[in-house]
């Protein structure tokens, strides 16, 4: 099982909204951007018992990560400049079945409590993926979503889009990088994201 620290700010953005191109931070290179098609179920019980405690558990198809993914409780993430909260998750992962794996299974069985999981939503995201390099080292991504999604069984489809910028390793210089970006992004008009996640926005009801 692999275990992955993500760091990321959200940002709610229209459609017709403007991605800046990153070029103004200083010692900053910006590459990309790349298209990405990601198709993903998540998985709870039928009273959403996950969800209810901020766990989610996904199986995704498609970009350099696929598998079913275990995300455990958004928690402050380290201080760092810029505007918006960084929120810190801790992410589990394990490689792409059919089910939903043992390993993450056993990880919730304290909240699931025996209650079957379950399929109870799909997100079919595009996905523009623009890094951020400092001496020839990615930093920071930034990834602007525009995402379908519909809670299961036969839910109506809901679409938005936002924007996230993400580090992986917290510290110099990828909080100053990743905290400029998101001030480029604020200055083009977006704004702190309403939801702490994707599944969390669609159940609220969008």
């Amino acid at each position: 099982m692999a275990e992955h620290l993500e760091i990321e700010r959200k940002f709610d953005v229209g459609e017709d909204f403007e991605r800046p191109d990153f070029g103004a931070i200083g010692g900053v290179r910006p590459a990309g951007p790349v298209t990405r098609q990601l198709s993903a179920t998540y998985y709870d019980t039928s009273d959403q018992r996950l969800a209810a405690a901020g766990v989610t558990l996904r199986r995704r198809a498609g970009g350099d990560d696929e598998g079913w993914h275990l995300k455990l409780p958004a928690s402050p993430g380290p201080a760092s400049p810029g505007p918006g909260p960084a929120l810190a998750r801790r992410e589990l992962r394990e490689p792409l079945s059919d089910e939903p794996p043992a390993a993450l299974a056993a990880r919730v069985a304290a909240l699931t409590d025996g209650a079957p999981l379950a399929p109870i939503a799909t997100l079919d995201t595009e996905r523009i993926v623009v890094t951020l390099s400092v001496n020839g080292s990615v930093v920071a991504e930034v990834d602007d979503d525009v995402v379908t999604a519909r809670r299961l069984p036969g839910g109506a489809a809901l679409r938005w889009r936002e924007i996230e910028v993400e580090v992986s390793q917290p510290g110099e210089p990828a909080d100053r990088v990743a905290g400029a970006a998101a001030e480029e992004l604020e200055k083009a008009g977006a704004r702190p994201a309403r939801s702490s996640s994707k599944l969390a926005r669609l159940l609220a009801g969008g």
